[in-house]
């Protein structure tokens, strides 16, 4: 089969689940398979995955408890959409929780966003983060997390125990500069 979707010409059926039938057909297949073999590497495309701190400063971001993450968001954050729509970011910690970034994952409406958490690990493990902070803003000003904020919570906790990057926190902010932290409320 994937000889035939490559365009090679010979015969598959002296082949069975990978293994040569007889043995004078082995050797006509494996040197067809180590042709193949150049096809595919060929074909396929090379990945490559870097990450440059771009940002040289000497003034780094610490976080220790929820007020230091709170802060930084606060002082970040676009004070024009705020109110606006929702947004859902992920902060990117290295070993000593010390900031590496922050990510923006989604912008939503007005009450909701989507996150696709696949790309919230591949943004994580593509920087080398060894620990994540979640947040999202409430344009309404309600610092309550709604059933679907805790259920993508835990979505998010099992995949992170699973890759071994460490969850420390979700932050709801509002435009009135409020927040609301899992980790402080005992509920991640």
């Amino acid at each position: 089969f994937l000889l035939t979707k490559l365009g090679c010409s010979f015969h598959t059926q002296n082949i069975k689940f990978g293994l040569m039938k007889t043995l004078t057909s082995r050797s006509y297949c494996i040197k067809k398979v180590e042709s193949l073999n150049t096809i595919i590497m060929s074909s396929v495309s090379e990945i490559q995955v870097s990450y440059i701190n771009k940002i040289k400063s000497k003034k780094t971001h610490k976080i220790t408890c929820s007020s230091d993450i709170a802060e930084l968001l606060f002082d970040t954050w676009n004070k024009n959409t705020i109110e606006l729509h929702e947004s859902f970011k992920v902060v990117l910690l290295n070993n000593s929780n010390t900031v590496k970034g922050i990510f923006e994952m989604s912008s939503g409406g007005i009450t909701g966003t989507l996150v696709d958490v696949r790309i919230l690990f591949a943004v994580a493990l593509k920087t080398l983060s060894t620990g994540i902070i979640l947040t999202h803003n409430h344009p309404s000003g309600t610092l309550k997390p709604s059933q679907s904020d805790i259920s993508l919570t835990n979505k998010i906790k099992r995949a992170s125990e699973l890759l071994d990057i460490k969850l420390l926190d979700h932050l709801i902010i509002t435009p009135n500069q409020e927040y609301y932290s899992f980790a402080d409320e005992g509920i991640l």
